[in-house]
């Protein structure tokens, strides 16, 4: 039940935010796209780390 009630929430937050997202007049350069790329595959590698490392010290 508590998983039927999170991807409820989770839908309705989509339905409300990608409008808003879509009408925002926020534009990022290809350049900026390009930096924050950069840090997106380090950053998911350090969280699966840490999550590794707290399911074994549990």
């Amino acid at each position: 039940m508590t998983v039927l009630i999170i991807l409820a929430i989770l839908f309705v937050a989509l339905i409300i935010i990608v409008p808003l997202i879509e009408r925002s007049k926020f534009r990022m350069s290809s350049e900026q796209m390009g930096k924050l790329g950069r840090w997106i595959l380090p950053l998911l590698v350090i969280m699966v780390i840490i999550q590794l490392v707290m399911h074994f010290t549990n």
